[in-house]
């Protein structure tokens, strides 16, 4: 049984059977899409651990596809590989470097497409989280921040102690300088 879901979505069927191919039998199930619409509705409705997004796609494009991955903090999770024949007309949309998903230029090997989808998975774990805040938030969660929050204002205190301590002694040591140059 396939343990890992991939969306890939490309208008071309011979690069939908060469990810098919190229990537290990038994554990990937692969879903494909023709069309930027098609995938976005599949991204929403699979729920893939991986989405591989042409960039040039008819319908919707694929820049349209990965604006509306970014406005969906859920779906800015899921490691996304881009993939185009014409890395300059990505590169108009979105500047170098890629922070939150990988890229790869087609037409690719096996080595190239392994490489991106491993560079895919590391950026997407990077990839800070807004936290919002959940109206249920539990009394221990304001307990442990509340704690968090007395722990800082120690040491601020403390620093501050120390900083004292090190201000009267650069006081010192000047008055000292000053009384051996007279």
């Amino acid at each position: 049984m396939a343990n890992q879901k991939v969306v890939v979505i490309d208008d071309s069927r011979v690069i939908r059977m060469r990810v098919r191919d190229m990537l290990p039998e038994g554990n990937f199930e692969i879903i494909e899409a023709k069309d930027g619409l098609e995938g976005l509705n599949k991204i929403r409705s699979e729920n893939p651990n991986l989405i591989m997004l042409d960039f040039l796609l008819p319908k919707m494009s694929g820049w349209e596809v990965f604006q509306e991955i970014q406005k969906n903090q859920q779906l800015q999770t899921i490691p996304l590989l881009l993939m185009s024949g014409r890395k300059e007309e990505v590169t108009e949309k979105i500047s170098e470097p890629f922070e939150h998903f990988a890229f790869v230029e087609k037409p690719f090997e096996k080595e190239q497409l392994i490489e991106g989808i491993r560079d895919a998975m590391a950026k997407a774990k990077k990839r800070p989280t807004a936290a919002s805040p959940t109206p249920a938030a539990t009394a221990s969660d304001s307990s442990a921040m509340a704690a968090e929050i007395e722990q800082l204002n120690a040491k601020i205190a403390k620093m501050q102690a120390e900083m004292e301590t090190l201000k009267k002694q650069l006081a010192q040591v000047v008055t000292f300088i000053r009384q051996k140059l007279r």
